[in-house]
């Protein structure tokens, strides 16, 4: 297995235009159906029919089983909310651009916390964007089943490229398995795939995915090194910068 400086220095080698050329033979457009906006829970609701129609965000809410990503130090909870990885600077931009505390961004990733009757308690890496008490991205808005990003010039790199990802070993793979493929660029499940691409588009995408590729890489380089086991109280969460609490601050 490649260490993550080979798999880094690969990612830095790709070729733009190649991977536009992949984006162009899969074809895509965003149909704003906000599916990759969505908790798993919300998506299905948002597909199924009452009296023939299908049931929207706007047409009744969370459901009976939704749980709020609020009330856990951790934000777990026993819904499967939508989960979108960001970086620590991604954070701070999106704080900056809309006067936001921490905490109205990011989550802890949830994996590796567990709920105990002191509270959550447990280590995790990395950052998720938060979700509202459907489970779905907070900065998702939806009119009329038409799905809108409220932070779109500041949304995340992995929210710039879906339903794409490129196989650089290192990378991560958060979207699930990949429906299509050309070279090295992977297709996830999207109702906008197979649809046509303007070459513009295709570029501008490729250049954000080439980026995600290298900050994926670069993110776990500095988790490896900064990385503290710690046997405090409560949640900590290792990221690139060292070992902090949910809320951001650093332990």
């Amino acid at each position: 297995m490649d260490s993550l400086e080979t798999e880094l220095d690969r990612a830095r080698e790709l070729d733009v235009s190649e991977l536009a050329d992949a984006i162009e033979t899969i074809g895509f457009e965003c149909t704003r159906c906000g599916a990759c906006c969505k908790s798993e829970a919300d998506q299905r609701e948002a597909s199924s029919n009452v009296n023939g129609e299908a049931v929207s965000a706007d047409d009744g809410g969370c459901g009976d089983d939704s749980t709020s990503e609020r009330d856990g130090e951790d934000g777990t909870g026993d819904s499967e909310p939508h989960t979108a990885t960001v970086f620590p600077d991604e954070i701070r931009r999106l704080q900056q651009a809309g006067d936001y505390d921490f905490r109205d961004v990011a989550r802890p990733m949830p994996y590796g916390i567990e709920e105990t009757p002191d509270g959550p308690q447990g280590e995790t890496f990395e950052w998720a964007l938060q979700t509202d008490d459907c489970g779905d991205c907070t900065f998702y808005d939806e009119s009329d089943g038409v799905g809108a990003c409220t932070v779109h010039e500041d949304r995340p790199l992995i929210c710039q490229t879906y339903p794409f990802s490129v196989a650089v070993g290192g990378t991560s793979q958060p979207m699930g398995e990949a429906v299509d493929s050309e070279g090295m660029v992977r297709a996830h499940e999207c109702e906008g795939l197979g649809r046509d691409i303007s070459r513009k588009d295709a570029e501008e995408l490729a250049v954000a995915l080439k980026e995600r590729a290298i900050r994926e890489l670069e993110e776990a380089i500095g988790v490896r090194e900064n990385y503290d086991p710690t046997a405090v109280e409560g949640v900590v969460v290792h990221d690139s910068e060292g070992q902090k609490r949910p809320d951001g601050r650093e332990l």
